[in-house]
């Protein structure tokens, strides 16, 4: 009896060290959930006007009850989700303060800027001269404009279909300054080819142009690992050091992501107001519909015929597409994005090649937003589109979408291109720019989501995508 005690008093005590955490994450889950319930609740008795004063108490109780849980789970996503948050009611209470705080935002986008090239750049060239994957660019390259063209154009279709049944912009009024006709902005397929080659690399780097930094460390990296071994041996190492401290200094920057994700909501409705956007709310919610459609019949058979596990793959993207929804730009999330499908068990030459060709073609959410937004300006401006003059409009776009990723608010330029070809009038897409930043965070969040995807599904198609047990091994 006395010598089962110690062992009894240790499994005790073993009980109770394996019972603390989980009634700790229970407690602060339920503290979550309050919180949750309490922002709603506020959310609801300001919209139906009940008591501002009540519904701001309410919110900030809801605010306390959720800062406990994010400190618990020390999560890159819940923190930056609780940032969100906390700017969205920023900007609502006190908007003149919330628009100055674009600046915060603007800081971290310029630390990615600094990182995203030398970091594409070192994981082309050291996939290919350092691991020999020379013979595999080709092929790679090849699967992955496949799969960009057929993912894109069902995105158009899809946004296509959800506008026609909705009918979002039939009875919009247009606003009282009319243009002529939108100016069309013509890109020849020529145009769209010499766009992917540079001219200066220097210039590329500078100007953001992400595709001809990745063109030129394609061949860099193929006149590289045609030179002998001893003389390539010395490049290739600093370059793969080099690699390693640019997703390091990834690490870091991500510290800011919060912040800035909660400055650009707080600047996003500071500046606007909710007010002015429910006229147009009917396009958003036919938009994010037809993103939720995307995903059911798209992303996810996609997934699950290329045997991609769901859980694993959502883990692993959504800090990036979080990142990617609050600053409504995918070059915030490019880094972070590398770094989370290379730890998902992507090879670092495909991501590095992949994702950085995707932000050019293939835009899954831009493709969708581009279809449904050109037809709800054909139906407030009463211009009647056939079947036939839609499908001429899905190709319109499906061909000046590729290789504008550079330029600033693209999905805009293209907009007023295709609207200049269908003799629309540019108020009935210039109006859209009121809800443009509302969309935008979905648009973002699924580029940056079906980028991730592409590189999952081309790394599995050349067996190249590694288990979690082998991940675990290495």
């Amino acid at each position: 009896m006395t010598s089962d005690a110690p062992q009894n008093d240790s499994t005790q005590l073993k009980q109770n060290s394996l019972s603390a955490p989980a009634e700790r994450s229970g407690f602060t889950r339920a503290l979550a959930i309050a919180a949750a319930v309490l922002l709603v609740s506020g959310t609801l008795v300001e919209l139906l006007h009940a008591s501002a004063v009540v519904g701001l108490a309410l919110r900030c109780g809801g605010f306390v009850l959720f800062i406990p849980f994010a400190v618990w789970r020390r999560s890159l996503l819940v923190w930056t989700f609780f940032a969100m948050l906390a700017g969205a009611e920023l900007g609502v209470d006190t908007p003149h303060f919330a628009a100055q705080t674009q600046f915060l935002a603007e800081i971290f986008l310029r630390l990615i800027r600094m990182i995203v090239a030398p970091l594409i750049f070192g994981g082309i060239v050291t996939g290919i001269a350092g691991h020999g994957e020379l013979k595999g660019v080709g092929r790679v390259a090849l699967k992955a404009i496949i799969f960009f063209e057929v993912v894109t154009t069902a995105g158009l279709v899809i946004g296509l279909i959800a506008i026609n049944l909705s009918q979002a912009g039939v009875g919009v009024i247009l606003p009282a300054i009319v243009g002529a006709a939108a100016p069309a902005v013509h890109h020849s397929w020529q145009d769209v080819l010499l766009n992917i080659f540079p001219e200066n690399i220097a210039q590329a780097v500078a100007q953001n142009q992400i595709l001809q930094v990745a063109v030129f460390a394609l061949l860099f990296g193929t006149a590289l690992a045609t030179m002998a071994e001893a003389k390539r041996a010395p490049l290739v190492s600093v370059l793969q050091s080099l690699t390693e401290t640019m997703f390091r200094l990834t690490r870091i920057v991500m510290y800011m992501a919060p912040v800035a994700a909660g400055a650009a909501l707080a600047f996003t409705v500071g500046s606007m107001g909710f007010a002015t956007l429910l006229p147009l709310m009917k396009l958003v919610a036919t938009y994010y519909a037809a993103l939720i459609v995307f995903v059911l019949l798209v992303l996810v058979p996609t997934l699950l015929i290329a045997r991609i596990p769901l859980r694993r793959f959502w883990l692993a993207v959504a800090e990036p597409a979080a990142i990617g929804f609050a600053t409504t730009t995918s070059e915030a999330a490019l880094p972070l994005a590398m770094e989370r499908m290379e730890e998902f068990g992507v090879p670092r030459w495909i991501v590095s090649f992949v994702i950085p060709t995707g932000y050019s073609f293939n835009l899954t959410g831009s493709s969708l937003y581009l279809s449904t937004a050109a037809i709800f300006a054909a139906q407030a401006a009463g211009v009647h589109l056939g079947w036939g003059e839609q499908l001429v409009m899905l190709a319109t776009l499906l061909l000046t979408s590729k290789g504008v990723a550079g330029v600033p608010r693209s999905s805009l330029v293209i907009l007023l291109a295709t609207a200049g070809a269908m003799h629309i009038p540019i108020a009935a897409v210039m109006m859209i720019l009121g809800v443009d930043t509302l969309m935008d965070m979905g648009r973002t969040a699924m580029n940056v989501t079906g980028n991730c995807m592409a590189a999952a599904v081309v790394a599995r198609w050349e067996g190249e995508l590694q288990t979690q047990a082998t991940l675990a091994q290495i």
